[in-house]
């Protein structure tokens, strides 16, 4: 299976999806054309409005893209919790001049209702974020003549994945910007993600499935570090946010150079799941305190996240980046992997004989 999915981009260059507006048709398609695979975020669409972007996409490219689904969240938040952190945030909801959001908004992002139309009119390659689907679910889509990838954050979970018969495992480490797909969502677990080199080492020595690395990856270089870890592609979101075509607002994109910006962390103060994102202001004042309630903090927070942004207020923005944000380029996304393919021929080049990527 890893020449069935390296057979699909000449350039070992996998664009992240990211939801919300970031990963949509024109950057995908610039990345394809390119000789990378681009991904389109059917995360918090409906389905008609994931089969309206893959139509545009299709008409902008030939080439084999990606399309990322949620897994359904099997844990349910306690009520309680989310009415106390409402009424934490009921002074930003004042002072943005706005409603909290109905955190009973939905749970399974229309998950059947995709599944539906990617059975109903197949695409290339389908990954899934934040649990394994069922066995049955990635066997109808091979039948489709879909590929399919699944995040795992640990060995445990790439073993998971394995289990359930997917092509290939996608391993995330810590540094990675927005959520991680952890399986399930442990709180006593927030602290304990692994990096990704020994992420990718770890997976590699429990399961055969090809790998994905993705994590903190900005430049070339960092590609043929995680091709040489055993890796057969790697996945990059922050480098991809800077570019004109990403879906990104101006002020979000300036954000990942902005020196009041300094660092990430993980939280949950936007949506109830840990997600890595540069500090501001709402993450400092209300990450703290924010409850293990995914996606019911996220319907929550929306209209304040929204109010932020048509404001202008990075401060109360979800501002999802890896640890590589500063190293972000303001370069067209189909440049942008030119680059990083010859900053990889470059590494790969001064890497020993027999050291190199494979």
């Amino acid at each position: 299976m890893s020449s069935a999915l390296t057979d699909l981009l000449p350039h070992p260059i996998v664009q992240a999806p990211m939801a919300g507006g970031v990963s949509v048709p024109q950057l995908a398609a610039a990345v394809c054309e390119a000789g990378g695979l681009g991904f389109l975020a059917a995360g918090y669409k409906t389905a008609d409005g994931m089969y309206r972007e893959i139509k545009q996409l299709r008409g902008l490219t030939g080439r084999p893209f990606g399309v990322n689904v949620f897994v359904p969240q099997r844990d349910h938040a306690e009520s309680g919790a989310v009415e106390v952190y409402a009424h934490q945030l009921a002074g930003e909801a004042a002072w943005y001049e706005t409603e909290l959001g109905d955190p009973d908004s939905g749970r399974d992002d229309g998950y059947d209702a995709k599944l539906a139309v990617l059975l109903d009119d197949p695409v290339p390659v389908v990954s899934f974020h934040f649990g394994v689907p069922d066995p049955d679910v990635l066997d109808a889509l091979r039948r489709a003549g879909t590929l399919t990838l699944v995040t795992a954050t640990t060995a445990e979970e790439a073993r998971a994945v394995e289990r359930a018969g997917a092509d290939a495992v996608i391993a995330q480490g810590v540094e990675a910007g927005g959520h991680q797909g952890t399986h399930r969502d442990t709180p006593e677990n927030d602290r304990a993600g692994i990096g990704l080199l020994s992420l990718i080492a770890q997976v590699r020595e429990a399961v055969a499935l090809p790998v994905v690395a993705a994590g903190g990856i900005m430049r070339g270089g960092q590609v043929a570090a995680a091709l040489a870890a055993g890796a057969c592609a790697a996945q990059l979101g922050t480098a991809f946010l800077a570019t004109p075509e990403s879906g990104a607002a101006a002020l979000y994109k300036q954000a990942l150079t902005n020196p009041l910006f300094t660092r990430t962390e993980p939280t949950r103060a936007f949506t109830g799941r840990p997600a890595r994102a540069l500090v501001n202001r709402f993450l400092r004042e209300h990450g703290p305190y924010a409850p293990a309630a995914y996606p019911e903090v996220h319907h929550l927070t929306a209209p304040l996240r929204q109010a932020a942004a048509r404001a202008g207020d990075a401060q109360g923005m979800a501002l999802w980046a890896g640890q590589g944000h500063r190293m972000a380029r303001e370069l067209p996304a189909g440049r942008l992997v030119e680059v990083l393919a010859a900053e990889l021929a470059e590494a790969a080049a001064a890497l020993p004989a027999g050291g190199g990527p494979r």
